[in-house]
């Protein structure tokens, strides 16, 4: 884990959507930072301040992609990177999603909106792996189609998983399902025992989605959730993640849903 930030220079960008942009990353030194899926880092923009962003991409060069929408001045300055540019990296930082527990056993990994970032890996993972997992299915919501991220990867990881994608609001030249991602488990059932869930997304999808997979088998410890809050430091000392006994840059951002939803419960926590 690296406290310091270490340069960084973009070495390509996709422009996902109108306010989305992916970009790789490689290290300008020697030292790489490693990686595994779930887990974020500190992305800090010259003169303008850092941010934290979960990789959506994990290459065995040692090169990174994180994909950010640009919300604020970081997260907007990160977003006008061009190849050849240099950022700071600290991290890794955070637990990653347990990928073991699920082996053998089917998995559904469930997006909501830019909740299929810190996924994408997972995604990748269970595919290049072939039998390491039962069935795979991939269920993704977003707002509109324009919203929705990867689209030029869809088709490829329909040929290992089951893909199924919704939106809120539908436009005229859509003709995929429309409603909440949540919809999408009626399209899986039955889900056979063992499953195994990672959900990512807004705070309210994720809670009603552990619900329903809940009401379907599905017990609190198969089910991984990842938190966000406003991590400034990254490291659990400055205490702006905190959610009840956690600080989720540390004991998360991922966490098991049977320790979060006592805590997702509390009015303000």
């Amino acid at each position: 884990m690296n406290a310091l930030p270490l340069p960084h220079r973009v070495t390509a960008t996709i422009r996902e959507t109108a306010d989305t942009v992916s970009f790789e990353l490689e290290p300008v030194g020697d030292e790489a930072a490693r990686f595994s899926p779930g887990r974020f880092a500190m992305l800090y923009a010259f003169g303008v301040g850092e941010v934290p962003i979960s990789v959506s991409g994990i290459h065995d060069t040692g090169r990174l992609v994180h994909t950010v929408r640009a919300v604020g001045a970081v997260s907007t300055a990160l977003c006008r990177l061009r190849t050849g540019d240099t950022v700071g990296l600290r991290g890794p930082y955070g637990s990653g999603w347990d990928l073991e527990a699920p082996a053998g056993a089917d998995l559904l990994v469930i997006a909501g909106g830019l909740g299929l970032a810190p996924l994408r890996p997972v995604v990748r993972h269970a595919l290049a792996q072939p039998g390491r997992y039962g069935r795979l299915g991939v269920l993704i919501g977003a707002r509109t189609s324009e919203d929705l991220l990867y689209t030029r990867e869809l088709n490829s990881w329909r040929t290992g998983a089951r893909v199924e994608v919704t939106v809120d609001r539908p436009g005229p030249a859509w003709h995929g399902g429309v409603g909440v991602v949540t919809a999408l488990l009626d399209r899986m059932e039955p889900l056979r025992p063992g499953t195994h869930a990672l959900v990512c997304g807004p705070e309210v999808m994720m809670r009603h989605t552990a619900r329903d997979l809940i009401t379907r088998g599905v017990p609190g410890n198969r089910i991984q959730v990842s938190l966000e809050r406003n991590m400034r430091c990254g490291t659990g000392h400055c205490g702006h993640c905190q959610l009840g006994p956690l600080l989720l840059c540390r004991d998360g951002p991922v966490v098991r849903h049977d320790r979060a939803e006592p805590l997702l419960t509390v009015r303000e926590l």
